[in-house]
């Protein structure tokens, strides 16, 4: 087996922006699992420059080991950003970046009406999720919005389900009903609020742990066996510990997926 080969993995999404280096075996048939080493979150901005990324990576390099990067690999939910950061990754790594898509190999089989629909974060995931678990199973990512990706038994993406995240509630609640506060994403004591802010807090959390075990059970129902649930995103380590339901909290889902796909689709 060849030295280890180190990649820049980069997960865009809404809010936040998520960077990880990974180690791999040089030997492409090497079954080894990617091995995080560094990851670090940053702000994802409304707009940027290619230069104003390029100094965020150069900022980064005092946390993550960046040095001699064989490879990058790029998932980016918003649009407006997907070119700067692959002009701006082109200047870290030794090829060219790759970036989550339409010519990208993933290896799964879409059972979706219009596969270039789905995110190219959820397409990470589900590779990452069909690797590492027991299938069927469910990829529940907390983040901006609250996803649901159903991996069938034969591990093939059955579809999935979109609402809106818990924080995006909470601030929804806040602006459009001019009493009630910005409150924090926290558990109650009980489920019944005795004041606006626990009221709040309860409908907020308890009703998204409510919704996750509801839809997980039609999702089992529609699959005809109990699916593996894995949470991932910023509000997965809040809300597993309230479902009724076993999960993993698999926090590096996303990056490890990016891994994955850079593997399967490695330049020479």
């Amino acid at each position: 087996m060849g030295a280890a080969t180190h990649i820049l993995t980069v997960d865009v999404g809404n809010t936040t922006t998520r960077l990880g280096v990974y180690t791999l075996p040089a030997d492409r048939e090497d079954a080894a699992a990617p091995e995080l080493i560094g990851a670090c979150d940053l702000t994802t901005p409304d707009r940027a420059t290619a230069d104003e990324l390029r100094i965020q990576l150069a900022q980064a390099q005092g946390i993550l080991p960046m040095a001699e990067l064989a490879g990058s690999i790029l998932s980016c939910v918003v649009p407006t950003l997907t070119e700067t950061w692959r002009h701006a990754l082109a200047s870290v790594a030794q090829t060219r970046p790759l970036v989550v898509g339409p010519g990208l190999k993933s290896g799964i089989r879409m059972r979706y009406d219009d596969p270039s629909e789905v995110g190219a974060d959820r397409i990470a995931g589900i590779v990452a999720a069909r690797a590492a678990y027991e299938l069927p199973a469910v990829v529940v990512d907390l983040g901006t919005t609250t996803n649901f990706d159903v991996i069938d038994a034969t591990g093939a993406f059955a579809g999935g389900i979109i609402a809106p995240g818990v924080a995006l509630g909470a601030q929804s609640l806040a602006r459009a009903a001019a009493r009630l506060p910005i409150i924090e994403l926290a558990a109650p004591k009980s489920l019944i609020g005795t004041s606006t802010r626990s009221a709040m807090q309860s409908g907020v959390v308890f009703g998204e742990v409510a919704r996750i075990d509801g839809l997980i059970e039609g999702i089992a129902g529609e699959l005809g066996a109990a699916p593996t649930v894995i949470l991932t995103g910023g509000d997965a380590a809040r809300i597993a510990p309230l479902l009724k339901h076993a999960a993993t909290v698999d926090g590096d889902l996303t990056l490890r997926g990016l891994a994955l796909l850079w593997q399967k689709n490695r330049r020479s």
